[in-house]
């Protein structure tokens, strides 16, 4: 049985916040301020991320030239002179390469901005839900927040619960229920009003609704992220969903048709239930799987796996609590923290086992611990399968869930996409530029001109080992730097 469908009680006890009805409206972005003084990058690698990771210009011994949180220029040191009076970072030796983008995870606290910041993560695609806790909207310093949001279901913690007309709307009865075309509508256009730049596509949401869901986002340049369960993948992918979101969910996309069509009324019971251990339990060399695996290849959805959600179950982790920026997270603001001693899950038992001998508990956790892990490598099985019709990928931590940590996280996430078969550039491309190509989003991404200035100066080059992204030593946002070891000093 799968890990999260034994855990379903006590997400259910962590709803609290969620159904506060307060309204969760991103404050007024105050005007930005910059340096009347161009700030100049000299002597660097501008590292090639682009084309899916598949290019390799590299651009040594570069000039980079920013001015007001841009880039202006950028070339060789030949070719690019140096302003008067500019401030000029010299970053012989280093690598540059563009701020990292964790593209779906919670930030609750100023300390999760804070692990972001450290470790490089400059934008963050953020969700408020049950497990991650609502967006903390007022944390300063933060990467960039670029909101995620449920359409077309009831939901507690969609952005508009607490504006007036909809908490009421939104509110879960005993099961989240689709809205009506007319009220999904409304919903779209006034999420998107407050600033939601993606459109969550959830479990209950049936084929109908989904396809005119993804129609009605593209026509306004939203993007939708898809986590079907009543829809078939393929419908979704056939829509033109731009995301497939999760290892352990889009596996789905494998079932039979009669398992599928009982999802339509049972998206969370016994027939997902099954749906699930069927798509796990699907041999890795199976002749549907690869035929899925080469639709998805061919169609315009990428896979955003978060394969750090299943990092502590899956050989060769490392307890991530020793990490610098560990320091800065809490875990009462986590959804099943690791151990601090040990860095592994810990299991929850129910109440009555409280009373057994104490060996009695250690096995049964014991026995939760080993089936959750061989339905990780179940699923890491099957993703290896996938990868091998080469999709393409966007790097996403999940955090912080099931032992993923903001910006820590999204490290081990390019660690997984190595070990999946991806070249540490093509890793880092998923975490940078893939964003710019499948989204249009291209503010960020590359040091090129026109594009945000965030940038991370680095100590080695990230294309020979994903390790040297973490190597920082010079931490840039907005074309601000920023004092990345006084991050872990912060009081929170």
């Amino acid at each position: 049985m799968r890990l999260d469908r034994l855990l379903l009680v006590w997400i259910g006890g962590l709803v609290l916040a969620g159904a506060s009805g307060r309204p969760q409206t991103p404050p007024p972005v105050p005007p930005k301020t910059f340096s009347s003084t161009p700030l100049v990058l000299a002597g660097g690698t501008v590292v090639d991320v682009t084309n899916w990771g598949r290019s390799a210009k590299d651009l040594p011994d570069s000039v980079v030239i920013i001015r007001d949180g841009r880039i202006s220029d950028v070339g060789s040191r030949a070719t690019v002179p140096i302003p008067k009076g500019a401030r000029v970072i010299d970053c012989t030796g280093k690598f540059l390469a563009p701020g990292l983008v964790d593209g779906f995870a919670g930030m609750s606290t100023q300390g999760q901005a804070d692990a972001n910041l450290y470790m490089g993560v400059t934008t963050v695609v953020a969700r408020s839900d049950v497990r991650r806790g609502r967006i903390d909207f007022a944390a300063s310093p933060s990467p960039h927040l670029y909101l995620v949001d449920s359409v077309g279901s009831t939901d507690d913690w969609s952005l508009l619960i607490g504006h007036p007309g909809w908490t009421d709307k939104l509110r879960v009865g005993i099961h989240p229920s689709e809205l009506s075309p007319e009220e999904t509508a409304r919903q779209i256009n006034e999420t998107a009003r407050m600033g939601t730049r993606v459109l969550w596509l959830g479990h209950n949401l049936t084929a109908a609704n989904t396809q005119w869901i993804i129609a009605r986002a593209h026509q306004m340049g939203l993007v939708t992220y898809g986590e079907f369960v009543s829809t078939p993948y393929k419908v979704g992918v056939d829509a033109g969903v731009d995301v497939l979101l999760h290892m352990g969910r889009y596996e789905l996309g494998v079932i039979p048709d009669e398992l599928q069509l009982p999802l339509v009324e049972d998206s969370a019971g016994t027939a997902a239930a099954t749906a699930y251990d069927y798509s796990e339990r699907l041999p890795a060399t199976d002749l549907h799987l690869r035929n899925y695996a080469r639709f998805l290849a061919t169609h315009h959805a990428v896979l955003m796996p978060t394969f750090s959600i299943y990092y502590l179950r899956l050989p060769g982790h490392r307890n991530l609590w020793k990490e610098p920026a560990a320091s800065l997270l809490d875990p009462a603001h986590m959804f099943q923290p690791a151990d601090r001693a040990t860095g592994e899950l810990v299991y929850p038992l129910s109440s009555w086992v409280r009373h057994l001998p104490p060996m009695s508990q250690h096995w049964m956790e014991e026995n939760l611990r080993k089936k959750a892990d061989q339905s990780a490598w179940r699923l890491w099985r099957i993703d290896q399968t996938i990868f091998a019709a080469y999709p393409h990928y966007l790097a996403a931590s999940g955090a912080p869930v099931m032992g993923s940590m903001p910006g820590i996280s999204m490290h081990t996430e390019l660690e997984m996409l190595v070990r999946l078969g991806l070249s540490p550039r093509e890793a880092l491309a998923a975490a940078t530029n893939n964003y710019a190509l499948q989204f249009g989003w291209n503010e960020l991404g590359q040091i090129a001109p026109g594009r945000r200035a965030d940038i991370l100066v680095l100590d080695g080059d990230p294309t020979v080992n994903t390790w040297n992204v973490r190597r920082i030593s010079t931490l840039i946002v907005d074309g601000n730097t920023l004092d990345r070891e006084g991050l872990l000093t912060q009081r929170h």
